[in-house]
């Protein structure tokens, strides 16, 4: 299968009371394509001075890999600086939360998995 780019879906919402909307371009459409496994795969953009409020995750856990720009992240209530190549992991039971602290947007990869 081949999903082109103009075919994407793209969703805007404001994410866990966080300020703003994230664009988000989903990479796959359904937990059938991540096979049970997971339920986002999403290509993430924040607008300057947007953020993903903290949250909780129960029963699963998210990762995040950056592309470009400079956010902070929240990590279980420790703000860590994050920038292009970073990583970040969320795991079950942890908390997180992510704010664009840059002049540019920020852009990264999102994956829940269960």
């Amino acid at each position: 299968m081949l999903r082109k780019k103009d075919d994407q879906v793209i969703e805007y919402r404001c994410i866990r009371g966080g300020n703003g909307e994230t664009e988000m371009h989903k990479i796959c459409e359904s937990e059938e394509e991540l096979y049970g496994k997971g339920r986002l795969f999403n290509h993430m953009i924040l607008a300057p001075g947007n953020s993903i409020g903290e949250h909780e995750h129960e029963g699963d856990n998210e990762i995040f890999y950056f592309l470009k720009g400079t956010g902070e992240y929240n990590d279980n209530g420790t703000a860590v600086q994050v920038g292009p190549g970073d990583t970040t992991v969320c795991n079950n039971g942890e908390k997180h939360g992510l704010k664009n602290t840059g002049d540019e947007p920020l852009e990264f990869i999102a994956l829940i998995l269960y």
